[in-house]
């Protein structure tokens, strides 16, 4: 095997890890408030979510297209020379971009994962390739124009509308039924949520799982193993179920302490409130897809769920939670993109080869070490939807927030009393 062709392989297995980690990241954007309300069982929801995550996958080639050359400037886009590298730059210079980028993307999202973060995967992949782009290239390796318009100023207005129609999703609902009783409401937008949770899976898979086929369909163009001019097309049946199989297994998987985040962290969700965050979210990633913008899911369903906090009348938002969220968010490109320009630097130092096998190997003992902290202090499908911290019930108030306007006395689903007659909020 050529040195150029073990990078190429390396490459792929970790993008197929970048998708994995994706796929487990973002399982809370679809069904974290499903788990919280108890409109499904947490195996159950992670479930679903996994197979229509895994059909998704299969239904556009947009997003993909997109990254191919909307985020890094490494290839002709147009002309006679399409799909060409650009003058100077060799083929084993490009795949170590690229090799570089994930990397710097799987470990920013396993360390958000770590502590509960739910941060954009899509981020982190472009924060890393951009970054590696810059330490291998420099500023003309940047497809400034296209990250512009198909990634910043989307990341800048998909959660603001996301939360602005999820607040009015969840008035409008709420003055609709503000006559049925409250029992009856839940029980029937929990029926309502499985369908709209579904649909966000869906989404996500359409969208998501592109991006990592547009990084594998970037290399294998860089090596002359695809037509650039293809892609828009389609992709090789190996490269979409690959993808699409990595994401789907991630997500049954279940990244549990972003689901507990998510479904309990922000907001003390109701059923209504849920449906609302996962109708609006569900149209705004689809719609994104079909015009090749590479959202973050994350973004909107967390500007989603936020919102459906602010359309409720004296629901509890932990802005706390919020805010460190907003922290992750602003630091997740320069993050990852300062991890992929590290790596890039360290394959250059020990040699094309050489090197892309150490970064690989440092990859794979970071990854072993943060999956280790995160066992020290487990969450599961058992533990998801415990209370989340500093919020305990006195008979009269809720400790450790003095505004808090929880439900009194707090509302457990019905579907978590049958399973746990004991449990208390």
């Amino acid at each position: 095997m050529s040195g150029e062709m073990l990078i190429l392989v390396l490459l792929v297995i970790t993008a197929l890890g970048f998708d994995f980690t994706n796929g487990f990241h973002d399982t809370g954007n679809a069904m974290a408030t499903s788990i919280a309300t108890g409109a499904l069982r947490p195996k159950v929801a992670v479930g679903v979510s996994a197979v229509l995550n895994l059909v998704g996958a299969f239904l556009s080639v947009e997003v993909a297209a997109t990254i191919t050359k909307d985020v890094l400037d490494i290839q002709q886009t147009s002309g006679p020379d399409a799909g060409e590298l650009v003058a100077g730059l060799s083929a084993t210079t490009a795949l170590l971009i690229i090799f570089a980028g994930l990397i710097g993307g799987i470990l920013w999202n396993l360390l958000t994962w770590l502590f509960g973060l739910p941060s954009s995967s899509s981020h982190a992949l472009f924060g890393g390739l951009i970054g590696s782009g810059l330490a291998a290239i420099g500023v003309d390796g940047i497809n400034w124009s296209g990250i512009t318009s198909k990634i910043l100023i989307p990341a800048l207005l998909a959660p603001v509308i996301a939360c602005i129609v999820a607040a009015c999703g969840t008035w409008l609902v709420l003055v609709i039924t503000r006559r049925i009783a409250d029992g009856a409401k839940e029980d029937g937008f929990r029926y309502g949520q499985v369908a709209t949770a579904s649909l966000v899976s869906l989404a996500h898979g359409t969208g998501d799982a592109q991006k990592t086929m547009g990084v594998i369909a970037m290399a294998l163009i860089a090596t002359g193993h695809l037509d650039a001019s293809s892609v828009s097309h389609g992709l090789p049946f190996w490269v979409v179920f690959s993808c699409a199989a990595a994401i789907a297994i991630g997500t049954y998987l279940g990244g549990w302490r972003i689901i507990r985040t998510l479904g309990k962290g922000l907001v003390e969700i109701t059923a209504p409130q849920g449906m609302a965050a996962e109708a609006s979210s569900a149209a705004i990633i689809l719609t994104s897809s079909a015009a090749g913008m590479a959202l973050s899911t994350t973004q909107v369903a967390t500007g989603s769920i936020l919102g459906s906090g602010l359309g409720r009348k004296g629901a509890h938002v932990r802005w706390s939670v919020a805010s460190r969220m907003g922290v992750a968010w602003v630091t997740t490109l320069p993050a990852a993109g300062a991890v992929g320009a590290v790596c890039y630097y360290l394959a250059h130092l020990f040699g094309d080869v050489t090197g892309s096998v150490i970064i690989f190997a440092l990859l794979v003992v970071a990854s072993g070490y943060m999956y280790w902290r995160a066992q020290r202090n487990k969450v599961d499908h058992q533990n998801v939807n415990d209370a989340w911290e500093g919020d305990t019930w006195d008979g009269d108030a809720w400790d450790g927030d003095a505004e808090s306007t929880l439900p009194v006395p707090p509302t457990i689903p019905a579907e978590i009393i049958e399973r746990d007659p004991e449990r208390t909020v």
